[in-house]
């Protein structure tokens, strides 16, 4: 039997493309098993870690794309709701989990090192031109002046 890695359905073999998922190779259980991705009937038996957490919505959704791209199982958790979890629980957390299967933390957590640097060189970048534009303005003789 050959299985869709995408979706999971099971086909004879001599089946070559998934009925529904026409891009997904069809692969034998082996090959299933050692992407640890379930056949149909097992329970899904994979184990997610946090490879990082994320202050807004924004950036999980950023990271969730930035994984899935790379073909990491991925999810983001929210960890509360709104100011009321702050009130009953103390403490001020992070807004979300990134969790990736624990096959994959190593890459993810790489992937997302990179992202986070790329987005704080981005982000001084973008500091630098404000306040030089900041600085041009206050300069800048107004019209009518002397």
């Amino acid at each position: 039997m050959k299985y869709c890695m995408q979706c999971g359905s099971e086909y004879q073999d001599g089946v070559v493309r998934c009925a529904d998922c026409p891009d997904s190779a069809l692969v034998d259980a082996e090959t299933m098993s050692q992407r640890h991705i379930p056949l149909p009937g097992e329970s899904d038996t994979r184990k997610f870690a946090r490879v990082a957490t994320a202050e807004d919505q924004f950036t999980a959704e950023d990271y969730v794309r930035l994984l899935e791209l790379k073909s990491i199982p991925v999810f983001a958790q929210p960890r509360r709701a709104g100011v009321v979890d702050v009130l009953t629980t103390g403490a001020l957390e992070s807004w979300w989990d990134i969790m990736v299967g624990e096959e994959h933390l190593a890459q993810a957590a790489q992937l997302i090192a990179q992202e986070q640097q790329q987005l704080e060189s981005t982000s001084a970048e973008a500091a630098r031109a404000a306040e030089e534009e900041e600085l041009e303005t206050e300069s800048a003789v107004p019209p009518g002046g002397p």
